[in-house]
């Protein structure tokens, strides 16, 4: 929460808002901010990433100067107005939501102002404004904290997982309200989806420090892996050159590749001879052989849920080895859903059919299952070497693995959760919102183990990027929900179950399905056999900004750089002059590819020469001089993209 301000939206962009210097912030023996300087300026657009317990939340409330810092410098504007979205609430549970989110006004007061409307129509849709704070559940309390915060004017907004309990379309309305809104954000989540969309830099938080890159998500990963890339080359030359006469080479400077960023077509060859990430057609004989042709049918069923009619009538058949993706708006019965392939619950009408080898696993969404006084070794079960394994990839190493699982993060908790699950070794796995409170580093474990286990998935996520990352397919949970009084006794206006061939950019375009209301259900036996070439006729049609997906498709060039439509009037370059500078840029182009070719050739020259010191050492003065000339071209390739763009 923020203090008011009402005169002032902003902050100028003078210098900077907030100030770090040489910060340092343990917490018992472990250091989360090791000496940390760092900076946010007006118009900053911050995504902070890290795995659960690197200090994230720490950072923002050190940064808000909710926590000193244990020595270093906190230095904020002196008029700033700092809005911090906390994991938890600050709520009187004596007020109404009229009082705790729009300070008592009336309706006609708060609808006047298009702002204030929307932001209440979006996070406070179905939340009745007279009703007592008291009674809102977690996720209820959780949008109502995010509306107070957006309608309060403020420099610098500092938010702690914002996602959290919003459904697809709100993350995306919540998207485009802040990438419109004035003033600096600092946003701490796992969305991936969302820090593309939202941020224009990136901070990853790990062991102390903070490596910052530019961009969102994307090219966060683009960054981090070129990074990554040329750290590893640099240590194969240094292993193959490392002899005790030849200590000297190490504190050379370290041989560069041509920067990849100055263009979008080498940041494209990074990535174009990656495999996908899984061989889908593999993956399905496997669960065929393991399964068998049934897994789960759903025969005209009907599904009624506290008086709501969740599902009308609907057939829908689960294959094996089939990735399915379930989209739709909070409440519609996503989980219930599941629950009915589970067996946990029983349709009021028409049957699911399982297959007799079938074995279900279900992720819930509560953390019920662990026991807070077990230890975390203690809990795991099965195969020894299996579980060691996949305790360290999730994470689970030294001093956690004796920990009480009452002691852990809710992080950590929700990974040890996954983890127990995965160890059961099911054939048919249910996600029911498997991103919360994972971080993107165990995410990334887990979508990495999904790509090579052969099973049916179904996963329930608002988070896209999982989404479109493990599935093949999407279906939408369309119109369910509907009063029985509504639906007048007949089979009309009930839920169904719709697939989606443009993935959840298909859904995002038509949320509630007006387009084809009339399609009724799908998922039947031939929605099945079509799901592979829905997969391929979806092509790129995820978020446009969604730059790396699946290792499949190639860079888009950033949102910044589209050209938008022409101008009526223009005063840059003449015809001609872009003209010479497109033949200027094929010109370097041929020149740089010539001389990163060289450039190998004279690494490889290098490691066979490894003991030959005169000859390395005119290796490597040409080498100096091709890297300086790759340098020169790329500027002057840089400057001939100018006009080429105006």
């Amino acid at each position: 929460m923020s203090s008011r301000r009402p005169d002032r939206w902003w902050a100028p962009a003078l210098s900077n808002l907030v100030n770090l210097e040489r910060v340092e912030k343990a917490y018992g023996i472990e250091s989360l901010l090791h000496g940390v300087s760092l900076g946010i300026a007006a118009g900053d657009r911050i995504g902070v990433v890290g795995r659960n317990g690197s200090g994230k939340t720490t950072l923002l409330r050190v940064l808000a100067q909710r926590e000193p810092p244990d020595s270093g410098r906190v230095t904020h504007t002196g008029d700033l107005v700092v809005g911090y979205l906390e994991q938890h609430d600050e709520f009187d549970d004596r007020h109404s939501v009229r009082e705790a989110v729009l300070g008592g006004r009336d309706d006609h007061e708060w609808a006047a102002d298009r702002t204030t409307r929307e932001v209440v129509e979006v996070l406070l849709a179905g939340l009745p404004l007279d009703r007592e704070v008291t009674g809102l559940s977690g996720g209820e309390r959780r949008r109502a904290s995010l509306a107070r915060l957006l309608l309060e004017p403020t420099d610098l907004l500092l938010l702690d997982e914002p996602t959290n309990h919003l459904d697809i379309d709100a993350i995306a309305w919540l998207a485009g309200h802040l990438a419109a809104r004035r003033g600096a954000l600092v946003v701490v989540t796992h969305d991936r989806w969302f820090l593309d969309e939202v941020c224009t830099g990136t901070w990853e938080v790990h062991d102390g420090r903070i490596e910052q890159y530019e961009g969102g998500y994307a090219a966060f990963v683009l960054a981090k892996a070129e990074r990554q890339r040329q750290a590893a080359a640099r240590e194969l030359r240094r292993r193959n050159l490392v002899r005790k006469e030849l200590a000297w080479l190490r504190r050379g400077p370290p041989a560069r590749t041509s920067k990849p960023r100055f263009r979008i077509e080498a940041a494209n060859a990074l990535i174009e001879d990656e495999p996908p990430p899984r061989d889908r057609l593999e993956l399905e004989r496997f669960a065929t052989a393991r399964l068998g042709k049934d897994v789960v049918d759903l025969e005209h069923v009907d599904l009624d849920r506290g008086g709501r009619l969740l599902l009308d009538d609907v057939t829908w058949r689960i294959g094996p080895g089939e990735r399915v993706g379930l989209v739709g708006p909070n409440g519609i019965g996503k989980s219930s859903i599941l629950g009915l392939i589970a067996g946990d619950l029983e349709p009021d009408a028409g049957r699911v059919k399982r297959g007799r080898t079938v074995d279900v696993a279900a992720l819930s969404q509560t953390l019920a299952e662990l026991d807070p006084t077990e230890r975390v070794l203690e809990s795991v079960r099965g195969d020894e070497l299996t579980s060691t394994k996949l305790l360290e990839s999730f994470g689970f190493t030294g001093d956690l693995l004796t920990s009480r699982i009452g002691d852990l993060s809710g992080g950590e908790r929700r990974r040890l959760q996954v983890l127990r699950l995965l160890l059961e070794e099911p054939n048919v796995l249910l996600l029911d919102e498997p991103t919360n409170d994972l971080d993107i580093e165990t995410l990334n474990v887990l979508e990495d183990y999904l790509d090579r286990w052969p099973g049916t998935l179904v996963v329930v996520s608002h988070d896209r990027y999982f989404l479109e990352r493990v599935t093949d397919v999407v279906y939408a949970i369309r119109t369910g929900g509907e009063p029985l009084a509504r639906v007048g006794g007949g089979r009309h206006g009930g839920g169904r179950i719709e697939l989606l061939t443009g993935g959840v950019a298909e859904y995002r375009a038509d949320p509630h399905g007006d387009a084809r209301g009339a399609r009724g259900t799908s998922g039947s036996a031939s929605a099945t056999v079509r799901h592979g070439e829905a997969r391929r006729e979806r092509g790129t049609s995820g978020s446009t900004s969604a730059t790396v997906r699946h290792g499949e498709e190639r860079i888009p060039a950033p949102r910044g750089e589209d050209p938008g439509p022409p101008a009526e009037a223009t005063s840059g370059p003449s015809p001609a002059e872009v003209r010479e500078a497109r033949k200027t840029m094929g010109r370097i182009d041929r020149q740089l590819t010539r001389l990163a070719n060289r450039s190998e050739e004279l690494h490889e020259q290098m490691i066979e020469n490894a003991t030959q010191y005169e000859c390395l050492a005119q290796l490597q003065e040409e080498l100096t001089a091709v890297q300086a000339e790759q340098e020169q071209l790329e500027e002057q390739w840089l400057e001939a993209a100018e006009i080429v763009e105006d």
